[in-house]
């Protein structure tokens, strides 16, 4: 089998990631903070270790502002409508997964909120953002690699605006964490949302709310159990214990520690150097193929985008999984972009590549789709 979907998820995972969870299920999973025992301080103590990890390997100066959620939506969910109150206006991009898109429409349709959205594949983003600021503009919202293509937002430059305005600026770091260099501090980021089962490596079941040092406590979305003032009513004022309701996903966040490590073993600058050499041999094979057709393809990184004239892209799609190579069809929670990039009205077949991916994988894409194609 050939994994060319792994800007959904990571596969396979590193061999230190499957051992931990192991360990932790069979070593140290308690219940953290819900109790006094061995096991429980034993989960509580590695759950500590990894926010010390996460807070550093993305340049937050303080590891109780990293937040532990479900996933990279969960964390977005959070952030959005834990920091927008109504009246406010926000600005997004065209090219906003449907964990940004959805919430802020819903939020518009109830007339809570106005938004406002700026062409990402066009020139000068800073200048197409700073034109749509308004009086009441609480917040920037944007992805930082798009997860249908390998369009990267110049986040430094974003995050100068936002200081200049006094605007909050949230990056959804899905595509990008664990391929790109990130520091919340160097590049004016105030909320930082991830997946742990993506380019960190980790597995399902745990995402990231980080937020910098000296931003107010945004509103609770969920509460329940916390394990600090249990006879308050209300959620603690204090982070990470105010954003994290019930019980933490202990197995999937010791693997994230894993996963971090095993990154910066490689190092980020190498991961993203493969990934854009694996873009740019199927670029060159898949694009001498009659009918294929690439999209964005000046924007070289972990995702390629294509399709082939006259053939459905879920059709395309099933004939490369009988061909042992693992890809997704269709609009990958991102309507808009589908929509900017002109992507047929079944949507498109995107291959992403992962650290584990060979030269050879895509040969074997390139065969595939020319057997199909001739």
């Amino acid at each position: 089998m050939i994994y060319l979907d792994n800007a959904a998820t990571t596969f396979p995972k590193p061999p230190q990631v499957l051992r931990e969870v192991q360990k932790c299920l069979s070593s140290y999973c308690g219940n953290p903070g819900r109790g006094s025992h061995r096991l429980s301080n034993a989960a509580g103590e590695k759950i500590f270790e990894v926010r010390e990890q996460v807070s550093d390997f993305f340049g937050c100066e303080n590891s109780e502002n990293v937040v532990f959620t479900l996933n990279d939506t969960y964390a977005l969910n959070l952030a959005i409508k834990g920091f927008l109150h109504p009246g406010d206006h926000v600005i997004i991009s065209n090219f906003e997964h449907n964990s940004v898109y959805r919430p802020i429409r819903a939020m518009a349709d109830c007339g809570l909120i106005k938004f406002s959205i700026f062409d990402a594949l066009a020139p000068d983003t800073v200048g197409q953002i700073e034109k749509l600021i308004r009086k009441n503009t609480r917040a920037v919202i944007v992805n930082h690699t798009s997860n249908v293509c390998s369009l990267t937002l110049p986040v430094e430059k974003i995050g100068e605006l936002c200081r200049k305005h006094k605007m909050i600026f949230i990056l959804d770091a899905a595509q990008s964490a664990g391929h790109e260099e990130i520091h919340m501090e160097k590049m004016g980021i105030d909320v930082l949302c991830a997946p742990a089962h993506k380019g960190l490596m980790g597995i399902q079941g745990c995402g990231l709310l980080v937020l910098r040092e000296g931003l107010s406590l945004p509103e609770t979305v969920i509460e329940g159990g916390s394990g600090v003032n249990s006879l308050e009513w209300q959620m603690p004022d204090q982070l990470p214990e105010r954003l994290e309701a019930g019980t933490l996903p202990t197995p999937a966040i010791a693997a994230l520690g894993e996963g971090i490590k095993f990154v910066r073993s490689v190092g980020t600058d190498e991961i993203k150097k493969h990934l854009a050499n694996l873009f740019v041999l199927s670029l060159d094979r898949l694009s001498s193929i009659n009918g294929v057709k690439i999209y964005a393809p000046k924007h070289q990184g972990s995702t390629l985008l294509f399709t082939v004239s006259g053939i459905p892209s879920d059709t395309v799609a099933a004939h490369l999984d009988s061909c042992g190579i693992c890809t997704r069809s269709g609009f990958h929670c991102c309507p808009s972009g589908h929509n900017v990039l002109g992507t047929p009205e079944d949507g498109a077949v995107r291959v992403s590549f992962g650290i584990f991916n060979r030269e050879s994988d895509t040969d074997a894409l390139y065969r595939a789709v020319k057997e199909l194609v001739f």
